[in-house]
């Protein structure tokens, strides 16, 4: 008689690689999900650090900054902010993400116009 050979059969192989791809298909939509949340969370977080150092050199100069040059604050990387209006009635500035191209996140304070995506002032906000 002749023994019964060991392994997977080609039907058990096939099954199980179907229900890996059917995890794959349920996990993938997820990760992309978080990763662009934290994408998100880095240019909140620093924009409310831009925030605090503004304040600093207000209290200071008596003037917001209109450079992210004057700030002693490391930017996380990728990030990229623009301070678009500072003088000493305000400021407002908007960061991106390369990693979520076509997401900004924006943060106003005092008298400075031209905010597309922030609504209320000293709130970070982002489309």
């Amino acid at each position: 008689m002749r023994e019964k050979s060991r392994g997977f059969t080609l039907v058990e192989l096939l099954i199980v690689t179907v229900l890996i791809g059917l995890l794959a298909a349920i996990a993938l939509p997820k990760f992309v999900n978080t990763r662009q949340k934290s994408m998100l969370a880095s240019m909140k977080s620093d924009l409310r650090n831009l925030a605090t150092a503004q304040e600093n050199y207000f209290s200071t100069y008596y003037t917001y900054s209109s450079s992210i040059n004057n700030f002693d604050f490391n930017m996380t990387q990728n990030v990229s902010i623009t301070i678009g209006v500072a003088d000493n009635s305000g400021w407002r500035a908007t960061a991106t993400h390369s990693g979520a191209p076509g997401k900004t996140c924006e943060i106003y304070y005092g008298d400075a116009s031209g905010a597309t995506v922030a609504t209320h002032e000293g709130s970070v906000e982002c489309n």
